[in-house]
C-alpha cells in the first residue's frame, strides 16, 4: 500500500541553480549594479548616507518588453534625482495568493495555467541581468524559498511579505540571504510579528535548504544584519506620523536599526492606486519635518495606469497595463519623483558632507 506522494501527478526535474547561473552568467557591469545598489541601501538603513531609497515599479512583471521599457525610463530619471533619491525598481516575479490566482512570472511565464516554471527562472534572470546591465539596481519579493539560489545574486534588495513575515522559513531563509531585506507588518496591520521577524533574521539559522547544485541541504547562516520594517497599512493606514513614530520606539526598544520603509500601496492607499500619491507626499513631508526614521517609500507604478484582467494571451492585453494590483501610471509617477526630488533638496542638507554617497561611491 502506498503512503507518500498519493496526490502527487508527477516531478519534473528542474535545472540547477549552477547550471542556470552558468547557462545566464552574471556580467562585470551587472555585478557592480548589484554591489554597489546594496552597499548604498546598507548606508541608508544605517543613516551613513541620507538619502531617501525609492523602490518604484510594476506590482509584478509579466511581460518582459513593457518591463524593459520601464527600466530603461526609471533609469533616466533615477540618473536626475540621484542627490536625493536612490531609486531601486521593484522586479517582482513572485505572487502570493490569499487562494488561487495567477502566481507570477517565475511559476505561470505562459499566462494560462501551463506553469513551466524552468521557462519561468530562465526569463526572470534573463531580465535581471538586462536591468542590472542599464546600472539599474533591482528589488523583488522572495516567495519560494528555492527560488533565492536562481536569482539572488541579481538582487540589491528584497522583500518578505506581510502573509510570510510570520514564517520561520521566510525569516530562516532572509537570515541567510546577501542583500539588505524589508519584512512587511502583518495584514492585520500588527507590529509584533514584524519585529520579531527582525531579530530572527538578524540571528544565526540552521534549516534545510538546497545549495547551487540543486541538492538537499543543511544551510547554517550567520545572520542579516541589514533588516528593516516596512509599513503597509492593516486595518487602517499606518503611514501617519503617529504610527511612524511608534514604530521607530519600538525599533529602538528591541535595539534594533531605527529604520522604516512605507509602503504606498496596499492598505496604506486602502487599494486604490490614485491614493498613493497622497502617501507619498505625506511621507515626504515628514521627512522634511524631521522624522529620520523613514529612510524609504515603494510606490507600485506601471507605463500604464489601473490594472487588467489576465486574458492568458499577452496580445490580448493592454501594453504595460498590471494584471495584479493596480499600478499608477508613468506620467504620475515621474511627477511624485520629481516633486519629492525638488522639494528634497530646498528643506534637507543633503550634501556629501552630511553623509550622502559621493558619486565614486555610487
Amino acid at each position: 500500500m502506498k503512503t507518500y506522494d498519493v496526490h502527487v501527478k508527477e516531478f519534473i526535474p528542474l535545472i540547477s541553480p549552477a547550471a542556470l547561473k552558468e547557462e545566464l552568467p552574471i556580467t562585470d557591469k551587472a555585478a557592480q549594479t548589484v554591489v554597489a545598489g546594496r552597499r548604498v541601501i546598507e548606508d541608508i538603513i544605517h543613516k551613513r548616507d541620507r538619502r531617501l531609497l525609492a523602490m518604484v515599479g510594476p506590482c509584478s512583471i509579466h511581460d518582459e518588453k513593457a518591463a524593459l521599457e520601464y527600466a530603461a525610463k526609471l533609469n533616466r530619471l533615477r540618473e536626475l534625482v540621484q542627490d536625493t533619491l536612490y531609486v531601486v525598481m521593484r522586479v517582482y516575479f513572485e505572487k502570493p495568493r490569499t487562494n488561487v490566482g495567477w502566481k507570477g512570472l517565475i511559476n505561470d511565464p505562459g499566462l494560462d495555467g501551463s506553469c513551466d516554471m524552468s521557462l519561468g527562472l530562465r526569463k526572470a534572470r534573463a531580465l535581471l541581468l538586462q536591468i542590472t546591465e542599464m546600472g539599474l539596481p533591482t528589488a523583488t519579493e522572495l516567495l519560494d524559498p528555492i527560488v533565492p539560489q536562481y536569482i539572488a545574486g541579481l538582487i540589491s534588495w528584497a522583500a518578505i511579505g506581510a502573509r510570510t513575515t510570520e514564517s520561520q522559513t521566510h525569516r530562516e531563509m532572509a537570515s541567510g540571504l546577501s542583500m539588505p531585506v524589508g519584512f512587511k507588518n502583518c495584514t492585520d496591520g500588527g507590529l509584533a510579528t514584524g519585529l520579531n521577524a527582525l531579530i530572527a533574521a538578524g540571528s544565526p539559522q540552521n534549516f534545510l535548504g538546497i545549495d547551487p547544485q540543486g541538492k538537499t541541504s543543511i544551510v547554517h547562516t550567520t545572520g542579516n544584519p541589514y533588516t528593516h520594517l516596512v509599513l503597509r497599512g492593516g486595518r487602517r493606514p499606518n503611514y501617519d506620523s503617529v504610527s511612524i513614530r511608534e514604530a521607530v520606539g519600538l525599533l529602538h526598544d528591541k535595539g534594533l536599526p531605527q529604520a522604516v520603509m512605507v509602503d504606498c500601496s496596499h492598505a496604506n492607499s486602502r487599494k486604490r492606486y490614485q491614493e498613493q500619491a497622497v502617501v507619498w507626499q505625506d511621507v515626504i513631508n515628514q521627512r522634511i519635518n524631521g522624522n529620520d526614521g523613514i529612510i524609504g517609500l515603494m510606490l507600485e507604478s506601471s507605463l500604464g495606469q489601473g490594472r487588467q484582467e489576465n486574458t492568458g494571451r499577452l496580445e490580448t492585453m493592454q501594453y504595460g497595463v498590471s494584471i495584479t494590483d493596480a499600478c499608477i501610471g508613468w506620467e504620475t509617477t515621474e511627477h511624485l519623483i520629481h516633486w519629492a526630488h525638488e522639494r528634497l533638496l530646498r528643506h534637507l542638507d543633503l550634501s556629501p558632507a552630511a553623509g550622502v554617497a559621493t558619486a565614486d561611491a555610487r
